[in-house]
């Protein structure tokens, strides 16, 4: 998809007046650059000679040609230089400048812009439709096509900064935060496989924040990432209960003596799914309520909020669909071994 609009500062669109002092005529009339030049800037360009102070404020006091005789370039070249080593009855010699120097209207840059101390151009960007990720790698790939002339280089810059720092700051952060779900799921369940099964959340979730990212239209950014991250507390969260319920019920069944076969089991894993539905329905509901009056804000940061809000309610969504139909069979099929390899080890 192509970028809105592409704007390139013009690097030539201004027109100047260029001095082109003649060295030989300097040294014939022992006159230096520098004293040129200040004629040139006090008596064209003009000179703050004083202030007038009229009560509390301030106005400089500029001192230049008047515009009849500065208008015109055949104009400027009667602009005199003194030279202050000859002498013509006791009054200094004054040279034209049109004889010290060619005066050219040239073209050049309304600004000069520099980057890293070397000049730069800028072309403005602005991208709609597609996420800005993407657009740069393509980008990238299509400016890899082109042979520069010596001395000229292409940096991309801007918002696509803040985007790889994002992206070096995600690899720390992602791995640190699963670790700490990981630590955190083993210090409460006491058990490898109960904390596998509870981050078997994460996927699903994700399925659902991808899903409803799509649907609004909205790309990957900062603030999805973050929903995302903020996604991964809330499924560690959803799957301790559902897990939970499971080994309730089976621990209750296993205290009435009702616990003799697969099918014990199997009753044991739909007492602890289906029929414990509404206390993880109200866990989940609570907090997707919480958080859908966020998609239809319009107020002053909206725009952030609703990616950060997206990814965690799809994911609420999905996980728990994906939780109870999936976790009561993995759970069936961890207890059925765990069976056998007690009774193979009896």
């Amino acid at each position: 998809m192509n970028p809105r609009n592409v704007f390139a500062e013009r690097v030539g669109g201004g027109y100047f007046l260029d001095f082109d002092l003649k060295r030989d005529q300097l040294a014939r009339y022992g006159l230096s650059v520098k004293e040129v030049e200040e004629v040139i800037a006090t008596a064209i360009g003009g000179e703050d000679v004083t202030t007038t102070v009229e009560g509390r404020q301030r106005y400089p006091v500029n001192v230049r040609y008047a515009r009849d005789f500065r208008d015109e370039i055949d104009k400027l070249k009667t602009v005199l230089v003194p030279v202050a080593s000859a002498t013509s009855a006791g009054d200094p010699l004054r040279v034209p400048v049109g004889e010290l120097a060619d005066i050219l209207m040239v073209r050049g840059p309304g600004m000069i812009r520099d980057e890293n101390g070397f000049l730069a151009g800028y072309v403005f960007v602005d991208m709609a439709g597609r996420d800005l990720g993407s657009y740069v790698d393509d980008l990238k790939s299509a400016l890899g096509r082109i042979t520069l002339p010596p001395g000229y280089t292409i940096q991309i810059s801007g918002q696509y900064e803040s985007l790889a720092r994002l992206r070096e700051r995600l690899g720390l952060i992602l791995p640190l935060t699963l670790l700490v779900i990981v630590v955190l799921l083993f210090l409460n369940t006491a058990s490898w496989v109960k904390t596998g099964i509870v981050l078997l959340a994460v996927p699903f979730s994700l399925v659902g924040a991808v899903w409803l990212m799509w649907l609004l239209s909205y790309h990957l950014s900062t603030a999805a990432w973050v929903g995302m991250i903020a996604l991964m507390g809330l499924d560690a969260e959803t799957g301790v209960f559902m897990l939970l319920y499971l080994d309730l019920a089976y621990d209750e069944a296993v205290k009435a003596g009702r616990m003799n076969g697969p099918e014990d089991l199997r009753q044991a894993a739909i007492q602890g799914a289906v029929k414990r539905v509404r206390p993880k329905m109200m866990t989940v509901m609570a907090a997707m309520m919480g958080l859908l009056p966020i998609l239809w804000s319009n107020g002053a940061g909206a725009d952030l909020m609703k990616r950060i809000a997206a990814p965690m309610i799809g994911g609420l969504l999905t996980s728990f669909v994906l939780e109870l139909l999936v976790y009561p069979v993995l759970f069936v099929t961890w207890k059925s071994a765990e069976g056998r390899m007690r009774g193979h080890a009896e």
